[in-house]
């Protein structure tokens, strides 16, 4: 399993902590130290589209217009930390966030 966020993210060490607490093999990623490729970042936008983008944050909001005003890709490109996060991939399928419906789904009963 690959977890997707930012080592400073305390939604994505709460992930990585529960799912290592069940035993789960996870590989963290860190987007800013290591950037996505067009072709990772692709296949997220695919799964997630917009959503990817966190407009919440106050670094969607340091953005220029023109930025803003990008697609989902130059934006996460030029600034990873408005990715939404995290990002898990178990297998072929595809989480965003760390909520209880995806909790329910990878962790056990």
């Amino acid at each position: 399993m690959m977890i997707y966020g930012l080592s400073t993210c305390s939604v994505c060490q709460k992930a990585r902590k529960a799912l290592e607490a069940v035993r789960k093999d996870v590989e963290f990623r860190d987007v800013r130290a290591d950037p996505l490729s067009e072709e990772e970042l692709a296949v997220m936008i695919a799964e997630f589209g917009d959503r990817l983008v966190d407009r919440t944050s106050n670094d969607y909001r340091a953005l220029s217009a023109w930025l803003k005003a990008s697609e989902a890709e130059a934006q996460i490109a030029a600034q990873p930390k408005v990715m939404a996060r995290p990002v898990l991939q178990d297998g072929e399928d595809w989480y965003l966030g760390w909520d209880d419906t995806v909790q329910k789904a990878l962790l056990p009963a």
